[in-house]
């Protein structure tokens, strides 16, 4: 026969307190308690007075059987590429992103191909329906629960055994045996716990959404990624149409994959070739057409090459700073860039105003559009057009170099497909000086 109680531990040096205190008393750590259920059991004694506890025991290596995993096809190919091929059975993953991103949209449009259980703990079954009816979901399977108690949700996964379960959100249940409120720490580590123990004992796999902080980081405890299987990104500007789907932590398939999806007005929409989403260029009636400050650059999303257009504006300013403004690209880069033109070109751009785009949306964080960015504001200030087709790849170093980038072979052939003829990378030149001279 087993208790339970509840208990209040530091998560910085263990005290344990029978209620909760804002400072703990041992190492004066502030709002360091969590609470925390404790299990007090009864143990048999053995002889010579020792407890027996029955639990596993150690196998040898060799004699362990591996069995093959049949993953679950989620009906979207980008959604299955980032998690290696599909849900495994059992497994949890945990969906977080911005509010708004497209989270429940997503995980609804799963739930209706697998005719799977969708428990909502923020919206009622009819405000899930409405959202169903117009993603064009109405005819599907699936159930519907609004719960927020942890315990009933575990008691009706055992009994449905649906093909999946999506929990939508995390942040939003609790359970009686703790006195605490829904979204605090200790509500949210112990219910995460619960569901992962029947996903595994059951099989079934389980989508949790978690909520973001306005840090971008995932709110509640750290442990709650420890626990999971997969931690999934759901990331975009909210009144863009581009997101693109990242994994930080993949326990049965890689971490380097993203998966690229539109939003509009009926749901998500996978993106087959993300490229076409961020040129202008491919969905203009006259290809041959170039403009002044604007070139592509082949990024890498994951181990997927990407063509972008970067833009510049550059024009006389009479303030006695001039402007700097970007969006897609780090600011710092843009202030490197514009450090070496001034000093490598001579380019007065001391006395301008820098305006830094990428079309479509996409952030762009490594160094490889370093060179696209150098030509585009060098095209821009001096109003001269590139010739078609041309892109761009390299990183800039602070002489003035041409490093090479990973993958420069992938990124030339994506970049070759896609009709570039003319690409500028560190294999034809070895500084920013050599590769303006041939523009």
């Amino acid at each position: 026969m087993s208790k339970s109680t509840s208990v209040f531990v530091c998560q910085q040096c263990g005290y344990n307190a029978p209620q909760w205190l804002g400072r703990c008393p041992n190492c004066q750590s502030w709002n360091s308690l969590v609470e925390t259920i404790e299990q007090k059991s009864r143990l048999r004694q053995g002889s010579g007075g020792q407890a027996k506890v029955k639990g596993a025991k150690p196998q040898k290596l060799s004699e362990i059987s591996l069995k093959e995993i049949q993953r679950i096809p989620t009906g979207l190919e980008e959604l299955d590429r980032v998690l290696g091929g599909g849900v495994v059975p059992g497994s949890v993953i945990l969906l977080a992103g911005d509010p708004g991103i497209g989270k429940s949209t997503l995980l609804l449009q799963v739930c209706g191909k697998l005719a799977g259980l969708y428990i909502s703990g923020e919206e009622s079954v009819t405000q899930v329906k409405m959202r169903a009816e117009r993603l064009g979901l109405g005819a599907s399977k699936m159930q519907l629960m609004a719960e927020n108690d942890t315990d009933n949700i575990c008691i009706q996964i055992e009994e449905e055994r649906s093909p999946i379960v999506i929990v939508d959100s995390i942040q939003t249940l609790e359970t009686v045996d703790l006195s605490g409120m829904a979204g605090a720490v200790g509500q949210v580590r112990e219910s995460a716990s619960r569901l992962i123990r029947i996903a595994k004992e059951n099989t079934i796999p389980i989508i949790i959404v978690g909520h973001v902080t306005k840090e971008g980081t995932i709110a509640g405890p750290k442990v709650l990624e420890h626990l999971v299987d997969t931690v999934l990104y759901l990331e975009g500007e909210r009144f863009q149409s581009l997101r693109i789907l990242r994994s930080n932590k993949n326990r049965y398939g890689p971490v380097d994959e993203v998966g690229v999806f539109e939003m509009d007005d009926r749901g998500i929409k996978e993106v087959k070739n993300p490229s076409e989403l961020f040129l202008n260029e491919l969905r203009s009636k006259n290809k041959e057409a170039s403009k002044t400050g604007s070139v592509t650059v082949c990024t890498m999303e994951g181990s997927r090459p990407i063509l972008a257009e970067i833009q510049a504006l550059v024009i006389p300013s009479k303030l006695t700073m001039p402007r700097r403004a970007v969006t897609g690209v780090d600011f710092n880069r843009l202030q490197l860039i514009l450090a070496v033109l001034q000093k490598k070109l001579n380019l007065p751009l001391y006395a301008c105003d820098v305006y830094l785009n990428v079309a479509g949306g996409l952030k762009i964080s490594e160094p490889a559009a370093d060179l696209a960015c150098a030509i585009a504001i060098i095209s821009s200030y001096k109003n001269k057009p590139l010739p078609s087709k041309t892109c761009a790849i390299g990183e800039i170093g602070l002489l003035g170099e041409l490093r090479r980038v990973g993958n420069l072979e992938k990124r030339i052939k994506e970049a070759d497909r896609l009709g570039y003829t003319n690409i500028i990378s560190s294999n034809q030149f070895a500084s920013i000086v050599e590769a303006t001279k041939t523009l």
